[in-house]
């Protein structure tokens, strides 16, 4: 009978070589042994992984560019991208899909859902229900619930300075996007702003983010999944308990109670007959559908404050702006005259590029599944590079928006970039810029970003003064001096890659105008 100790020596003897020999391999024999990168990205996928458990891969990709050039590879079986020709190949080819890694973020309904479809009639399908909801035309309807809980936000922070408070911006943003796309997914009043029954919703959006952004960039070890969800047990059950209790709620409503998700995907959404929420492709839908959208405007809004309040000129011009342009708090809303604030609309876009909501890689890989799979002699190309099948490639958003060939002085904050003529520097730099991604996998809550993160910040700058809080507090969302993590830049709004990013502040103390207060005592803003 064989002992402990022999069992462990034959084991060691079968594991050793062959890790030994997929090491010689991945060194000397891999397809991708000539592109440049880490050595130890050769062997692992713990290279990308220990960051993302960090929360800061997308200062590592960024470093990584600086050292070895515009394609890394960041792992055994993954390239890394840093021009707009790979930005263009990869997200608008028409062989690639989402790497198989997406897999790893599938709930426990073990339902696809628009975020990590493979397939792309599948995901087709998806995004033409959802994407109903995300349109220009769904937002103007959808507006006036919108421009509802932006006024709680403004009288939270009219409270706030009633009470000489400041106010944690990432908070606010937090808990009015959390309130907006309750409404929106189901019609459901969450009212984290003015209550903590919900309020840990938002963390447990984040919680679920970060777990997503982990396993994408080390899927090899899912299987401490369960360790994790222990942990993160208290504010994950109670987001899925609110999601749940939202569900069952708009379900004892009539379809067309609301323009919200249910009514107008709850009947398109399974080929297979099932119905709404009766099956669970909704349910997969929707939870990705209010992680996405309580994560990324937050992200948005709460950045363009950190550097609105640490930008006097650019404080100044927007605000004048906002003041000239409309005649009354009433007068702003989603329309000509909203669209017509261009340097608003210029002072977001240079936001989403310096602070990208989405701070992970879109990994994406050859479609070897496709009914139209092309002949095995066929190279499938990306910026010039022959990519061998198998491999995952992607853009990093991060690096490529701080790349300095196509946005020079790519640190500092000019929203007048985005205001010049036409000439081909300009031209070059829109088609680097790529904040909702590219292509039919693009994100398809462009409209609602821009709108609701336009309304709430003019009806700010329309009732409110506002500035940092003053010492320590005030530093709060910027860099510390001195640290060589690449968190170095005071004036940089740090972002943790959760993939949605994570992060805090600014704190900023703000000052009613005049009596424009009134109006949102009153409750008529």
């Amino acid at each position: 009978m064989l002992t402990i100790a022999a069992y462990v020596f034959c084991a060691a003897c079968f594991i050793g070589p062959l890790t030994l020999f997929v090491l010689i391999y991945r060194l000397n024999s891999h397809p991708l042994r000539s592109f440049p990168g880490p050595w130890a990205a050769r062997f692992t996928d713990g290279y990308a992984g220990v960051p993302a458990i960090q929360k800061r891969l997308h200062l590592i990709t960024y470093r990584d560019h600086l050292r070895y050039g515009p394609v890394v590879r960041q792992a055994p079986n993954r390239l890394v991208f840093n021009t707009v020709t790979a930005l263009h190949d990869i997200y608008l080819h028409s062989r690639t899909t989402k790497s198989e890694n997406y897999l790893k973020s599938l709930l426990s309904t073990n339902k696809p859902s628009m975020f990590n479809a493979l397939d792309r009639a599948q995901h087709r399908q998806k995004r033409r229900a959802v994407g109903q909801l995300l349109t220009e035309r769904s937002m103007r309807i959808f507006g006036p619930t919108m421009e509802l809980q932006i006024d709680i936000f403004l009288r939270q922070l009219l409270q706030a300075s009633q009470q000489s408070k400041f106010a944690n911006m990432t908070t606010r943003c937090q808990r009015l996007a959390t309130d907006i796309v309750g409404h929106l997914a189901f019609g459901y009043p969450l009212n984290t702003q003015t209550a903590e029954t919900n309020a840990v919703i938002p963390a447990g959006m984040k919680r679920t983010s970060y777990r997503i952004s982990v396993y994408l960039a080390w899927p090899a070890i899912t299987f401490v999944d369960p360790v994790v969800q222990w942990f993160g047990r208290r504010e994950i059950s109670k987001f899925y308990a609110a999601l749940k209790k939202m569900v069952e709620f708009r379900m004892g409503m009539p379809k067309d109670a609301a323009h919200d998700l249910y009514a107008v995907a709850s009947g398109d959404m399974t080929p297979n007959g099932e119905k709404g929420l009766q099956g669970t492709d909704l349910w997969s839908e929707a939870s990705f559908f209010v992680i996405a959208g309580g994560t990324t405007v937050t992200t948005l809004m709460s950045a363009v404050f950190f550097y609105v309040s640490r930008h006097p000129d650019v404080y100044e011009r927007l605000a004048s702006e906002i003041r000239t342009t409309f005649s009354s708090s009433i007068s702003i809303t989603g329309g000509p005259e909203l669209n017509s604030c261009k340097y608003l609309r210029a002072v977001i876009d240079e936001t989403l590029r310096v602070a990208p909501p989405t701070t992970a890689t879109p990994w994406r890989t050859e479609d070897i599944y496709s009914s139209s799979l092309p002949s095995s002699d066929e190279p499938f190309i990306i910026d010039g590079h022959i990519i061998p099948r198998g491999t995952a490639v992607g853009v990093s958003l991060y690096s490529l928006h701080h790349n300095l060939v196509y946005f020079p002085e790519p640190f500092e904050f000019r929203p007048e970039r985005w205001l010049g003529p036409e000439n081909d520097e300009v031209i070059n730099m829109r088609r680097a810029f790529a904040p909702f991604a590219l292509g039919d996998r693009g994100c398809a809550g462009k409209a609602m970003a821009y709108l609701e993160t336009s309304l709430t910040v003019a009806k700010t700058l329309w009732y409110f003064d506002f500035e940092t809080a003053p010492g320590e507090l005030g530093k709060v969302g910027g860099g510390t001096p001195g640290t060589k993590d690449g968190r170095e830049k005071v004036d940089e709004y740090q972002l943790y890659d959760t993939f949605t990013a994570d992060h805090d502040g600014p704190n900023l103390v703000f000052r009613p105008r005049a009596n424009f207060w009134r109006k949102l005592e009153e409750g008529s803003a």
